[in-house]
């Protein structure tokens, strides 16, 4: 049995990708946990529903759609991060940097308390205060990510369960290339008979940095083995709509006409894209740009950054992932930049914004909702020189606000140029915008004052409550913030030394929250659980009847020593340095510190000075290949502090604010976001040849385009419309049964049949003919020499399924008994089971001294005088000698028979 159901992104314009698949034996996968610039925590109602079912999780981009709520759902859903999940390499440390600066750069990322949440609380605010969650530390962020387990293309794995979850038995994984992003996955899923392919957002073309997909082998360009006639593929049908499909060359060459073009007429270029992705591919052009221009041409005045919070990172990881990349064309060298400039920090994107002359900004995010390219925008929308190169359509995810990325989409896609009409992308011209306003909206948190503290202070004990009662590993409590009046801090990590103390400390300080506001919540003692043992007087018993997990024992955790094999574990924090004890900074009003301050070291004038100007710069700034700082190292010696300095500690609410943009610049759009289109997918269907085809990650226009081409090509190779109905075009929430076509049952092998067994080794399989007889369980015939144990196994089955109130049903496979053997073995007849492909058959006569090539229409000629065909019709094989004379012919004829015959198991039908 196999099931499928889309929890985010069928026939959607969010481009969110969650999917839920359900095999056998109750075995959930959850595939990605993506999602959108909404950042809308209602989203994962219905998944947390099965986070207790779920077997494992996978991954296959590093991109908001498919991994942004994976540090969320570790975060705020129960038991989630116990999960295990797989993804490849560059998935896992390009999805961590993406999260990172998505968090740093909008409070929004935090996710908005859902109102319902809210509206049980004994304060009444009148309007949703829009309380933001709590966000995930950057140490948080990187602890889960270090859970995920790495994989490597086409590395067959069988995967760990959670806990509480079926075994896996005979279940594989399987990730291939699927291009489009750095270690994007294409990923094979085998269990019993079920074989699924889930390719979601894959592009078949290599480009300058990324390879394509991995549909194809090395060996007569025919699809990999494991992919082909698969029980069901799930494909996405995003990017198959109309569309103007061009080379890679023509791509590339429009993109950098346009920024010469622009810079030859004093402006600048604000190239919008995503901070992990497909920003690799932009950025990998730039610099090669730059590098082969003519010294005195005018694009080489002009400088090219890259704006992300988290850039530095995200290179140094991709010049570690050298295997990833494309093989032909790409050195060790080709991220360290020595053209394109990385900035992180706000002040330095701030610094260069303000410059007059030429530059290329390429900056994230796409949407211009949050990350560098909003501020870009608003300092270039307004010159009429400068010019915004959009690089993937935006959707509009409807509500009140429309994103600037959205509007500024459909501006273009609106007009009629010449250019557009004629799809000449080697001159494209972009248009004009004049008297044009968009509304810009700008999200601050603030920190929460009054009744809105005490409001998330009890949202904060409902939810702690809730969690204690889901799962028994107290670790994962919702952190009180400092601003509560708590003693210890949210971002204390949970491996520490004291770790201990830090979980009996929680316990107590979550049961005097629940003790000063259970009144106001209106807690009954049941409600409040096994917590009332610790927060009431004289209370030491409790009905442990029917509960499960922590209500089970008494909550108390005895203090453990850490201890290792030199003794007593030291805590360093016990020890500091006397000369540097922890004082908080403190700035004069000049912006000189004291010499001789408490927790500062004294300075030796001004060298003393310099080197710790010097060590102020190291620390903040990121190097480019030359040796040379960010903005060759002009701003290190500014004194500027960290960014975020309005950043809230502690409780906060999201406030929003919109301000009018005045559009006078130039937009235009070239079209970077690598997914396949219409044309390859409909011919890659015939040769994959699945089953059963679920479409989803799409609107539901090219939802509807995808699946009648399909089905044309389903009914045209079936040759009968019924087969029409093997494609799916489910919604959000419905549940597909895709089952493979074919009546299978389950049956016990008895003794007397397992040593009769002989068998037949076809490549890793093992096939073997059985003819028996069935029977009911307890009708099964022991071995005479193993009698004994076997009436003590009966009995003890009898035993086990009377207490258990249930009935043994599957049946027992016997060996037929010596009255009935010679009649049902003149029935029996032989057979061949196995497949033959021409490509094996031609290595395996040539290892044999023989001499194959392949010919025109599926022929296989051997010694120039014996050819072999393989009739798709029928599925036999067919082995032609032509009238040969010679007795070398006829016994290569006999020799390929023979060679044929042994790539086959010959079955006995008796």
């Amino acid at each position: 049995m196999f099931s499928f159901t889309p929890l985010l992104g069928a026939q959607s314009v969010s481009p969110a990708s969650q999917s839920l698949l359900e095999f056998d034996g109750g075995i959930k996968v959850l595939i990605d946990v993506g999602w959108d610039e909404n950042f809308d925590a209602e989203n994962f109602k219905e998944l947390e529903k099965h986070v207790p079912t779920i077997s494992f999780i996978l991954l296959t981009h590093a991109t908001v759609a498919h991994i942004g709520a994976f540090a969320h759902c570790c975060k705020h859903i129960p038991k989630f991060k116990s999960i295990p999940v797989y993804a490849t390499t560059p998935v896992t440390q390009l999805g961590r940097t993406l999260l990172q600066d998505m968090y740093a750069s909008t409070p929004l990322a935090r996710s908005v308390v859902p109102a319902d949440a809210l509206t049980q609380s004994a304060y009444s605010l009148g309007s949703n205060p829009n309380i933001l969650m709590q966000a995930p530390t950057p140490e948080e962020i990187k602890t889960y990510f270090d859970l995920i387990n790495d994989l490597k293309y086409s590395e067959a794995r069988q995967p760990d369960t959670a806990e509480n979850t079926p075994p896996l038995s005979q279940f594989t994984i399987t990730a291939y290339s699927a291009g489009h992003t750095l270690g994007g996955t294409i990923w094979h899923l085998q269990h019993d008979m079920e074989s699924v392919v889930y390719s979601v957002d894959w592009n078949q073309a290599s480009e300058r940095v990324l390879s394509g997909a991995g549909w194809f082998g090395e060996v007569g360009g025919e699809v990999t083995k494991e992919l082909r006639q698969p029980t069901a593929m799930i494909c996405s049908s995003r990017g198959t709509g109309p569309r103007i499909t061009v080379g890679l060359d023509q791509r590339d060459g429009a993109l950098i006409n346009l920024i010469e073009q622009t810079i030859a007429n004093g402006g600048s270029v604000l190239i919008p894209s995503d901070s992990s992705a497909r920003v690799l591919e932009l950025a990998h052009l730039l610099e090669k740009t730059w590098s082969e221009e003519h010294p005195d041409s005018p694009i080489r005045n002009a400088k090219v950054y890259l704006a992300s919070r988290t850039i530095g990172a995200t290179m140094k990881y991709t010049r570690s992932l050298l295997e990833w990349k494309l093989e032909k064309g790409i050195v060790e060298d080709s991220f360290d930049f020595k053209y394109v400039t990385l900035l992180e920090r706000k002040s330095r994107v701030t610094k260069v914004l303000a410059q007059t002359e030429p530059r290329v900004i390429l900056a994230s995010d796409t949407s211009l909702e949050w990350g560098f390219s909003k501020d870009a925008v608003q300092s270039l929308a307004s010159d009429p020189r400068n010019l915004i190169i959009l690089t993937e359509r935006v959707a509009d995810l409807g509500g009140k606000h429309k994103s600037l990325g959205r509007y500024l989409w459909e501006l273009w896609n609106g007009s009629d140029s010449p250019s557009r009409a004629e799809q000449d992308w080697t001159s494209i011209a972009p248009i004009r915008l004049s008297s044009h306003e968009a509304s810009l909206r700008s999200a601050n948190a603030a920190a929460l004052e009054g009744q809105e503290l005490q409001l998330y202070q009890q949202y904060l004990a409902t939810q702690r409550q809730l969690q204690t009662t889901m799962q028994s590993d107290s670790s994962t409590l919702l952190e009180p913030s400092g601003a509560a009046g708590d003693t210890w801090s949210a971002s204390t990590s949970t491996t520490s030394e004291d770790s201990d103390d830090e979980h009996q400390g929680r316990l107590l300080n979550t049961a005097t929250i629940l003790r000063h506001t259970r009144k106001k919540l209106g807690l009954s003692d049941e409600e409040l659980g096994v917590k009332i043992l610790v927060q009431r007087k004289n209370v030491y018993d409790w009905d442990v009847r029917g509960k499960r997990g922590e209500e089970r024992v008494f909550p108390f955790m005895a203090k453990q020593r850490r201890a290792d094999d030199f003794g007593e574990a030291i805590r360093l924090e016990d020890f500091p340095r006397e000369e540097e004890p922890e004082a908080p900074r403190i700035d004069l009003k000049d912006g000189a510190r004291k010499e001789n301050e408490v927790g500062q070291k004294r300075k030796w004038e001004d060298v003393a000075v310099q080197a710790a100007g010097n060590g102020r710069q190291n620390k903040h700034q990121r190097t480019v290949s030359n040796g040379q700082g960010l903005n060759d190292g002009d701003d290190a010696s500014d004194g500027e502090q960290e960014e975020d300095t309005d950043r809230i500690e502690g409780p906060s609410k999201v406030i929003f604010n919109t301000e009018e943009l005045q559009l006078q610049c130039r937009i235009a759009f070239v079209d970077f976001s690598a997914l396949h289109d219409l044309r390859i997918i409909t011919n890659l269907l015939g040769l994959i040849q699945p089953r059963k085809l679920i479409i989803v990650a799409g609107d539901a226009t090219e939802t509807q385009i995808l699946a009648k081409e399909a089905r044309t090509a389903f009914a045209a190779r079936v040759g009968e419309s019924s087969k029409a109905d093997e494609v799916f075009t489910p919604m959000v929430g419905d549940v597909v049964d895709a089952s493979v076509d074919t009546n299978a049952w389950s049956v016990k092998l008895s003794r007397n049949m397992v040593r009769k067994l002989q068998w037949q080794k076809i490549g890793k399989l093992g096939v073997v003919a059985i003819t028996g007889q069935l029977a009911a369980a307890s009708l099964e015939t022991p071995a005479e020499d193993d009698e004994g144990s076997a009436k003590k196994k009966a009995k003890m089955e009898i035993t086990s399924t009377t207490e258990n109130n249930k009935t043994n049903l599957t049946p027992i496979l016997d060996v037929v008994p010596a009255n009935l053997s010679i009649p049902v073995r003149s029935v029996g007849q032989a057979f061949h089971v196995g497949d033959m492909r021409l490509p094996d058959l031609r290595k395996y006569l040539q290892s044999a001294g023989m001499t194959a090539d392949l010919a025109g229409g599926g022929a296989l000629v051997v010694n120039g005088t014996v050819i072999v065909r393989i009739n798709k019709a029928t599925g036999t094989i067919e082995v032609d000698g032509g009238a040969y004379s010679l007795d070398k012919d006829a016994m290569t004829f006999y020799k390929v028979k023979r060679k044929v015959y042994e790539g086959l198991a010959v079955v006995a039908g008796g």
